[in-house]
């Protein structure tokens, strides 16, 4: 119709322009070679192997707990009770939100204390009298990150420590002061041990001796304690050569033997005169 070769329109141009053929499918992509395609592991993947082992269980008071036994390694040093009683103690009252400051359930609190009070859990749980309660219960009702719940725990157990230190020395020193006698603690009772095994050793040389004569009971053994301490240079022994005093190594070889005793004098031990007068 361009090319004006056909002068008048078809039939079907205005049917085809009101109602246009659907557009085709897009090209099929060409096939590929066994070469280009990929090739197929025959072996199948294996199943995980099942571990019964169980998740380890964690609890935010074993971390609090950690951290301040690492802060403060001489509170695991503090005698404490083991026993337990018959029945299991009430609650505190004062716990939850009520709870702002460590020193509302004592002035002497315990590391356990410290932990419970600064991570406390939306459970409604019984808190105990520690340390370690209160920072729990500034992490959970008081919504502070557990580092400044932390923070704040420390700085009031502190606090209190070294308030209740000070007040039993002063009160220590006016009891002595009004003439009062403590007993004895365990680090006394050390230092008198010591004491009395420092004492020992001043008579250890006087052992010493009474165990080598206890040995060496056949030996000859020099007494220290007699003779001529200092020696003179020989000049003692030229004096008595000078005088004519003839020294004597073995006086017992330089005296006279002595007489074998009669047998009117000698003692009847074995009873044999008594047998014979007897029979």
């Amino acid at each position: 119709m361009r090319g004006k070769y056909i002068k008048e329109q078809p039939v079907w141009y205005q049917a085809v322009l009101d109602y246009p053929p659907l557009p085709l499918p897009p090209k099929a992509p060409p096939s590929r070679t066994e070469y280009d395609q990929q090739v197929k592991s025959t072996q199948t993947t294996r199943p995980k192997r099942y571990d019964p082992k169980p998740l380890p269980i964690v609890y935010l008071e074993d971390k609090i707990r950690r951290q301040f036994f690492r802060d403060h390694p001489f509170e695991a040093f503090r005698p404490t009770t083991l026993v337990e009683g018959g029945a299991i103690e009430d609650p505190n009252a004062i716990q939850g939100e009520a709870w702002t400051r460590l020193s509302q359930r004592g002035r002497n609190p315990t590391p356990e204390e410290y932990v419970h009070y600064c991570a406390q859990t939306m459970i409604d749980l019984n808190v105990l009298t520690s340390a370690v309660s209160f920072t729990r219960n500034l992490y959970e009702y008081h919504k502070k990150p557990l580092s400044e719940a932390y923070a704040t725990a420390i700085a009031q157990f502190r606090a209190l420590r070294s308030e209740h230190q000070i007040a039993t020395t002063f009160a220590v020193m006016e009891a002595e002061y009004l003439g009062a006698i403590f007993s004895k603690g365990e680090i006394e009772h050390a230092f008198d041990k010591e004491v009395r095994r420092l004492a020992t050793f001043e008579r250890r040389e006087e052992f010493d001796e009474g165990a080598i004569a206890a040995r060496k009971r056949w030996k000859a053994i020099i007494d220290k304690t007699e003779g001529v301490k200092d020696w003179s240079k020989g000049q003692e022994y030229v004096k008595l050569w000078k005088a004519g005093v003839r020294p004597s190594y073995a006086p017992r070889l330089t005296q006279p033997i002595e007489a074998a005793p009669t047998p009117e004098r000698s003692p009847d031990l074995m009873k044999l005169e008594t047998t014979a007068a007897v029979a």
